[in-house]
């Protein structure tokens, strides 16, 4: 079997292809192209993978190429984990929105906009290809904001491409360990949009457990969500929200943080890649020891200026292993061998959340099968959440008009409406800068 990755020069690829090794049986996947656009990065990653793979049987055969045509041909899975403008362009978009005193952050806000401007174009581009050169294929979506690239991609290849996020994935495994159960037996009541949903329960043998989660201070204070929102807040919603709702419940706070930052997290990871990607070219460095360090560094250091806001403290080391390369071999098992499970996923609302539409990508609990991701029904939302789920649905769609129109004003429309850009004037101001600093938003007319 053949899987294909966008993005194949990406510092995380290595976690994907580690899951990979461990995966034996019938259908697994055997052949792993890497395409990226920087063939330095294809080669420095593909060194990676070798030293991954030394000793171990049967390994996925490697190769490389920078043909986006030649890696999408006769692939069965399309692993997508592009970023339009490298980290430079990470870097930019925090600097100018925290210029302007909202948030740059890559997914949530202003940030999130100009990088999904930005993505947008090229991911359904992607699309277009996969249905001419693979439409067999299924397409797993990473690619940020990953709601909205799925969406833009679903228009093109339906229920095909799923998009996935390791957020719910970490916070219902750190809900599940601070209560004392097995993650592998509980249920999770999720729902929402791709960073930005709630745990309403956590069900193990038809009970659920949350409950006594909120109702005991020292267990909710307990954990990363705890410490990160404060156990008061937490009762009040009476959820646990995923962790980059912080960037709402705490706006004020997130932008302070960011702007009396020494580097922003974007300028952060462009300076720590870059020494990666040029230690690596040292024929004689240990390719794959330098990703582990880099990699824990990384993971350490994940919302930092949050984490000291709310006063948290360190990640708990439970809380370094990433996950979302997990969740996307669980994916591939459940279609290619029909293995039933259930994953949460960003998938095609289909009347699962009544006030949006069918076509509307949400994040929800999904059955997986060898025909795809099915969403489960779930409640509604409580008033609160349905307001902010469809004001960031609305923003999501004025940027899908405003890719696909090349329209200035309707990307100004986008940015004004977000409920984290506060002024139609900061809107425009925005729109200004980011096609100042960014080659690819030179459709916008």
């Amino acid at each position: 079997m053949k899987l294909t990755i966008l993005g194949g020069g990406g510092f995380r690829v290595p976690l994907v292809y580690g899951a990979l090794l461990t995966d034996r049986g019938e259908g697994r996947v055997t052949e792993v192209v890497l395409h990226d656009l920087d063939a330095g990065r294809l080669s420095a990653v593909a060194r990676v993978l070798a030293e991954q793979a030394a000793g171990v049987p049967d390994a996925p055969t490697v190769t490389a190429t920078t043909d986006l045509d030649e890696a999408l041909r006769g692939a069965d899975f399309v692993f997508s984990a592009i970023r339009v403008g490298g980290l430079a362009g990470r870097a930019d978009d925090e600097r100018v929105a925290l210029a302007e005193g909202v948030l740059g952050q890559e997914t949530v806000g202003a940030g999130g906009i100009a990088y999904g401007l930005r993505t947008v174009p090229v991911a359904v581009d992607i699309a277009r290809r996969v249905a001419r050169l693979a439409p067999d294929a299924w397409v797993i979506n990473f690619t940020n904001p990953a709601g909205l690239v799925t969406e833009a991609m679903s228009r093109h290849l339906g229920d095909r491409v799923i998009g996935i996020c390791d957020s719910p994935v970490g916070l219902g495994r750190r809900i599940a360990r601070v209560l004392g159960v097995n993650p592998r037996e509980a249920w999770i009541d999720y729902v929402g949009l791709n960073h930005l949903g709630w745990v309403r329960g956590l069900r193990v043998a038809g009970r659920d457990e949350l409950p006594r989660l909120l109702a005991d201070p020292g267990l909710l204070g307990s954990f990363e969500e705890g410490k990160l929102f404060g156990v008061d807040w937490l009762q009040s919603l009476g959820a646990i929200p995923n962790e980059y709702l912080h960037y709402y419940y705490f706006n004020r706070e997130a932008v302070r943080a960011y702007q009396q930052a020494e580097k922003t997290r974007g300028a952060f990871l462009r300076d720590q890649q870059a020494h990666f990607y040029e230690e690596v070219r040292n024929p004689g460095a240990g390719a794959l020891a330098a990703w582990d360090r880099t990699r824990a560094e990384r993971e350490a250091t994940y919302m930092a200026e949050n984490r000291e806001t709310a006063g948290a403290g360190e990640r708990d080391a439970d809380d370094l292993s990433g996950g979302y390369e997990k969740v996307a071999l669980a994916l591939m098992r459940a279609i290619a061998r029909d293995e039933r499970t259930t994953l949460i996923l960003n998938v095609r609302n289909r009347g699962t959340l009544a006030v949006l539409d069918a076509e509307a990508v949400i994040e929800v609990p999904c059955l997986v099968d060898a025909n795809g991701a099915h969403p489960v029904a779930v409640d509604p939302l409580p008033d609160h959440a349905t307001g902010l789920v469809c004001s960031v649905k609305a923003v999501e769609r004025e940027v899908l008009a405003a890719a696909g129109s090349g329209s200035r004003a309707t990307a100004v429309k986008a940015f004004a409406l977000h409920p984290l850009v506060d002024s139609v004037n900061v809107a425009r101001r925005l729109v200004e800068g980011y096609t100042e600093v960014h080659p690819g938003l030179a459709y916008l007319k």
